[in-house]
């Protein structure tokens, strides 16, 4: 502990040092990765994990169930041109090769180290599997083309793909030549020369090289000469006609500007012409403009820096040594807007525990409504700095080692490319406000249904329901001259877990506004139909609902309203859920304290928007305990008092109705025990 906190003093006061001291980009750039390179054993490893296991509602399990907010495949295409050009880092490396064989054994892929990847926290989705792809290999006819086609579908233009060259030597290229000898496979590459060592520690760093780089001028020559087919080809990503070409580590060239200026001298001599130069601000910064090069690509999480939240998560390994982060502190609009051509990048997502067992960086928290906010963001900055070619990266489309990935996976399946076409498709301008009634009690759906048409307002309707239920509930619909969206959840998770997986769905298509309604009878109770009643009552009735939409316009800090009297003080009313709270909100990232209260009847508006955090715990389906009655202490009991606890995390406020509007409360909260 005590050589942890001199080690950690050291670092910090060295790294404070190298940023008050004047020196231009290039060179901050070049020692910074000296340093790491040659004395990585004096980085810090950060805070540690709390010990024990805690959160009894959630017991150990397999990784192959699926998260709430999972989704299918769409039969449905971009709808127009996207709003960008959308390019995803590319890994061609799932084949085995003798170099694999001989370093790693027989046969070896990255699927063997995403395979045996294990859990270390709670909440540590591990391993990561893949869905409709499965366990592929870059070798067999037709893998390339289903990735293509699959990305084309939901709006991608290019992979950019790494290509591994070594003073001569390539590896991993046989699939790149498959793309090159395929005409079929008609969705363009670009080229990422990875020009680091590579290393036993999977980070280009020096230590255990596996295969070395000899930069020179007869090596740069070699090298475009060699990827000159690639940049003739047709179908290869131009920029504004020009073939695009990257560099992963320009710091590590002896002279960039110098290679820059060898590359695009051959290339006019050779008839190809004019080539566009780009870098990735993996380990560098500089202005490109200052090497030679034509613009810089982002590549989040490289070159950034985040405080760690490890101490704040439960661990299941104690010996576990690695850092966990918040990815949505990452995925953040930049401070200010770059002042040369930059790229911006998103990623869906960063764990790289599959490659270092027990010592990984992991982020959490990463949701794919948080991925589509951020992507919009990047391409309204990229229009901004260049309007003429907005371009926007994505790390990436399959690194499963390194748990960023855009291929369906069997936690979420197409989720994160539903978010990417979603965010690449411009949002309606005004769109309707959306009722979501989750339908367990058919006879009081007429309830329901009288009381929203009172209020005049062009409602959306999506209506929830179990199997044995959907018959009658659509019966119902019909009978009351009701269309909508009707969907089919499993009878488990009480109200809580279908409006999940609805809010997942209304997250990625432009709603901004829902009202959460459900038939509630409460069947324990004498006063069930009362409650109900007062629940509509308060939220709808008397002209309330067109006033209380009106206040999300004209107050932009208000994330969601209670009935009158239901924003409740948790701790009077936490029964038996205290547990399963605390644990969520540790998976949330926030403190219980900082939103003492609850809304009481699971009925509510919001914004859409201001409930993201109820998504962004990683929760699956199997975690919602079978339906039994239970009439306190489930997941659902414990999500629905993590409402208000959302809205307070994304920074917005929780109110009442009648304090919103003014009045005085129609009724208090008299429907349980204090301490219940």
């Amino acid at each position: 502990m005590a050589s942890e906190l001199i080690r950690t003093l050291l670092f910090r006061t060295l790294r404070l040092g190298f940023r008050l001291a004047p020196l231009p980009t290039g060179t901050r750039d070049r020692l910074r990765q000296r340093f790491l390179s040659r004395h990585a054993d004096l980085v810090p490893t950060g805070p540690r994990g709390r010990v024990g296991h805690t959160t009894a509602h959630r017991p150990l399990d397999h990784a192959g169930h699926r998260a709430v907010d999972w989704l299918p495949p769409s039969d449905k295409g971009m709808a127009g041109p996207p709003a960008a050009r959308l390019i995803a880092f590319y890994l061609p490396q799932f084949h085995a090769f003798p170099e694999n064989d001989a370093w790693w054994g027989k046969g070896f892929t990255e699927w063997r180290n995403v395979a045996r990847a294990v859990p270390q926290f709670e909440g540590h989705m591990q391993p990561r599997l893949p869905a409709d792809l499965g366990f592929y290999d870059l070798r067999t006819p037709g893998v390339m083309g289903e990735q293509m086609a699959l990305a084309k579908h939901y709006g991608i233009a290019a992979f950019c793909t790494y290509f591994y060259w070594f003073a001569g030597k390539t590896l991993m290229e046989d699939p790149l030549r498959g793309w090159l000898n395929d005409a079929s496979l008609d969705l363009p590459i670009c080229l990422c020369w990875a020009n680091e060592n590579w290393s036993r520690r999977w980070d280009g760093r020096e230590d255990h090289v596996l295969i070395a780089q000899a930069h020179s001028p007869e090596d740069d020559i070699a090298f475009i000469a060699h990827v000159a087919p690639y940049l003739r080809d047709e179908r290869y990503l131009r920029v504004e006609g020009k073939p695009m070409l990257l560099v992963y580590r320009p710091g590590l060239l002896p002279d960039p500007a110098a290679t820059a200026a060898r590359w695009r001298r051959w290339c006019h001599e050779q008839g190809i012409g004019d080539i566009h130069l780009a870098y990735v601000q993996s380990f560098d910064n500089v202005d490109p403009r200052d090497i030679g090069f034509d613009a810089a690509v982002s590549f989040p999480p490289n070159n950034t820096s985040l405080e760690p939240v490890t101490s704040r998560r439960t661990l299941l390994n104690p010996g576990y040594r690695g850092q966990i982060f918040d990815w949505r502190q990452l995925a953040t609009p930049p401070a200010r807007e770059p002042i040369y051509r930059l790229y911006p990048a998103v990623n869906p997502g960063w764990d790289n525990e599959a490659r270092r067992s027990g010592a990984g960086r992991t982020y959490v928290n990463a949701s794919p409504a948080g991925y589509a906010s951020w992507l919009r963001d990047a391409i309204g900055l990229a229009h901004r700095c260049t309007p003429d070619a907005p371009i926007v990266f994505v790390n990436a489309w399959n690194e499963w080692a390194e748990g960023a990935v855009l291929e369906p996976d069997a936690l979420r399946g197409h989720a994160w490319l539903e978010a990417t076409r979603s965010a690449l498709t411009p949002l309606p301008a005004t769109p309707a406000p959306c009722a979501v009634i989750h339908a367990w009690h058919p006879e009081l759906i007429e309830d329901i249904v009288n009381a929203l048409r009172a209020t005049l307002i062009p409602w959306r309707l999506v209506v929830t329901t179990a199997p044995e239920r959907a018959d009658a509930v659509s019966s119902e619909l019909a009978r009351l001259g009701v269309s909508a969206d009707v969907m089919i959840f499993a009878n488990q998770g009480r109200d809580i877990l279908p409006f999940l997986k609805v809010l997942a769905r209304l997250s990625l298509d432009g709603t901004q506004l829902i009202l959460k309604l459900h038939t509630k009878k409460t069947e324990h109770r004498a006063d069930g139909d009362d409650w109900r009643r007062v629940l509509l009552d308060t939220l709808l009735a008397d002209g309330r609902a067109g006033r209380l939409l009106a206040a999300f316009a004209t107050d932009p800090t208000l994330g969601a309203i209670a009935p009158d009297g239901h924003a409740v003080a948790r701790s009077d009313f936490m029964g038996a859920n205290g547990p399963a709270v605390a644990a969520l909100a540790d998976r949330m990232g926030t403190d219980a304290s900082h939103e003492p209260r609850f809304i009481a009847g699971s009925m509510f508006w919001a914004r859409v928007d201001a409930l993201r955090p109820l998504l962004e715990m990683d929760l699956c389906d199997w975690e919602f305990e079978p339906e039994a009655g239970q009439v306190d202490g489930t997941l659902a009991h414990a999500v629905e008092r993590m409402v208000a606890m959302a809205v307070t995390h994304r920074g917005l406020r929780t109110r009442e109705a009648h304090e919103v509007l003014g009045e005085s409360a129609r009724g208090d909260f008299r429907y349980a025990a204090r301490g219940h």
